[in-house]
């Protein structure tokens, strides 16, 4: 206890106020991932001229306030034509909601559209935003301290800092050029097993993940679905950037699974709105309890939400039902402009990376075919400190790699994003980073 930082010594001398202990607090609050958002936000704010290669943002040049209420608009009739009455519609959109969502029926349409997967909107959680998503399944799936998260390391900070709000181990498997090693997968399993451990699930990223950019072949997609029917394993498939790529590509893997095996976190943060702040879950696996009673995992995870966030605005639920509606429940139709503008970044970055690297020694790069992501390799280590000196002298923001492994040893990788840039900051911000590689190099 004592006297409250910054209080007047006059009046508050005598009062003890409480002191709370970082220590004394829930674990995660102590691990690198809990600093890995404020550290990497506070630079970009300490920073405010430095061109960004480091935020995985949308592209903001399409986004207009005067769609707003067009899509309530749009919302506000589907409702009226659905349900016949106006103090019905009112309510709907104006008072607290249905846990699961209300707009479950067109995320299932989208889906169906979009993805060739079949859902039953009953078994769809809407949530805030996906990060929502991932914490009420690993809540529910985490019984206690034996069960573990399998992940691909690097993989999404995200995935770190919901395992470790519900103490749930996460234990890393190699990455592979498409994405997996499955070879070591199997290998990890097998050796939590042996520990004593139950191995729950494993998060995956297929399509153009982050922060590699990487894409799972199909045969990789298959295999991984075989090894968990084998290894009685659910996949938490994320999926925020598969509508960024060739729309022939491989289909995700819940459009693979026939065994439900597959969760499917889903998010409208890069295809709708990110301000809107909506995704969902879809969780079709069955369920049963001890007296017979029967269900599926989705209802479960309305039970965590119902005392978590109650249920997900439907306010913002209705904008993002809104553009769904505008266009005929197809997000890949909604983004047509987004993904050119997508393309066109990536291939700039590529050929930039080539023209100002192509022949320097110890530099190398990924080549994704969508998404917003790559990883660039320097020939010196890449950590905060690297960063901060970066944007103090150079001007210019990246992703230290290490962020993505959880932990604070600095690496040799950066990732890139390209997807928020106009032409030109991309050009500039590669001429400053190619300065500051170049200077790194001679010191």
């Amino acid at each position: 206890m004592g006297p409250r930082p910054g209080a007047g010594a006059a009046d508050d001398s005598e009062t003890d106020y409480a002191e709370l202990l970082i220590g004394d607090l829930h674990a995660s609050l102590a691990s690198p991932v809990s600093e890995s958002m404020n550290f990497l936000n506070e630079i970009a704010l300490r920073y405010p001229d430095a061109v960004s290669l480091a935020a995985g943002r949308p592209y903001e040049g399409f986004f207009d306030l005067d769609d707003l209420p067009r899509y309530l608009s749009l919302y506000r009739r589907h409702l009226t034509e659905r349900l016949g009455d106006e103090e019905d519609v009112r309510r709907t959109v104006l008072q607290y909601g249905r846990t699961k969502g209300v707009i479950h029926e067109l995320v299932a349409e989208h889906l169906r559209l979009d993805e060739g997967i079949i859902a039953d909107p009953q078994d769809l959680v809407v949530t805030v935003g996906c990060q929502e998503a991932l914490y009420l399944t690993l809540r529910a799936l985490r019984r206690d301290e034996r069960d573990v998260l399998l992940a691909v390391a690097p993989s999404y900070v995200g995935v770190h800092g919901a395992a470790g709000l519900v103490d749930m181990a996460v234990v890393p498997v190699r990455d592979a050029a498409d994405g997996i090693d499955l070879d070591d997968l199997v290998a990890r399993i097998r050796e939590v097993k042996a520990e004593g451990r139950n191995p729950r699930a494993c998060y995956v990223i297929p399509d153009f993940a982050n922060p590699s950019g990487t894409r799972m072949s199909l045969e990789t997609r298959r295999r991984l679905l075989r090894i968990a029917a084998e290894e009685d394993l659910l996949l938490l498939e994320d999926n925020p950037y598969g509508l960024f790529g060739d729309p022939d590509g491989p289909p995700t893997l819940k459009a693979l699974d026939t065994a439900t095996r597959v969760v499917y976190l889903g998010s409208f943060a890069k295809t709708g709105l990110p301000g809107a702040r909506v995704g969902y879950v879809l969780a079709d696996q069955r369920t049963r309890d001890a007296h017979g009673g029967a269900g599926t995992l989705a209802d479960q995870l309305a039970k965590v939400k119902s005392m978590l966030t109650v249920n997900t605005s439907p306010i913002a639920q209705a904008v993002i039902g809104g553009k769904l509606l505008a266009h005929g429940c197809s997000l890949r139709e909604a983004n047509v402009r987004e993904v050119a503008t997508y393309r066109h970044n990536l291939t700039r970055m590529l050929d930039g990376l080539e023209r100002r690297f192509g022949d320097v020694p110890g530099v190398s790069w990924n080549a994704p075919e969508g998404g917003f992501f790559l990883l660039l390799t320097v020939p010196f280590q890449a950590g905060d400190e690297q960063l901060e000196h970066c944007a103090d002298r150079y001007q210019v923001l990246w992703t230290p790699v290490h962020h993505f492994y959880a932990d604070t040893r600095p690496r040799n990788v950066m990732r890139l994003s390209f997807s928020h840039l106009r032409p030109e900051e991309i050009e500039a911000g590669l001429d400053r980073l190619a300065r500051f590689v170049r200077d790194q190099q001679q010191n």
